[in-house]
């Protein structure tokens, strides 16, 4: 049962949470948030480039299957090991999208390394 204390503010009886019983959610895990926030970034930059770069619709899959695997529990270095490299192959060479895909890099290796090395 929840109850007030003497100043009104709710508070919790016996091992129960305040708040009417419901369990207070957890924090997202911050290297999953770090990914996200990069998968966000390069998604920007690409969108700002000219139509006619030959291999958006594949770094625009690539970020799709990074972003699918960012619903679950936190990936392997491994599972993020191959969008990067093929983000890597497909955009490396736009000099616009470095540093971009420099912090996705950075994001990956906070979960033990590129590909799993």
């Amino acid at each position: 049962m929840t109850g007030t204390d003497r100043t009104g503010v709710p508070v919790a009886d016996a091992g129960e949470p305040a708040g009417g019983g419901r369990p207070v959610e957890e924090q997202e895990d911050p290297r999953i948030a770090e990914l996200r926030e990069a998968v966000t970034a390069l998604r920007r930059a690409l969108a700002t480039l000219p139509a006619d770069l030959t291999d958006r619709d594949l770094a625009e899959e690539e970020l799709a299957a990074l972003t699918a695997l960012l619903s679950g529990p936190a990936p392997s270095p491994a599972a993020l090991g191959g969008p990067l490299l093929r983000l890597a192959a497909t955009t490396g060479s736009v000099s616009a999208l470095a540093p971009a895909l420099a912090r996705l890099r950075a994001a990956v290796e906070l979960f033990g390394g590129a590909g799993g090395r």
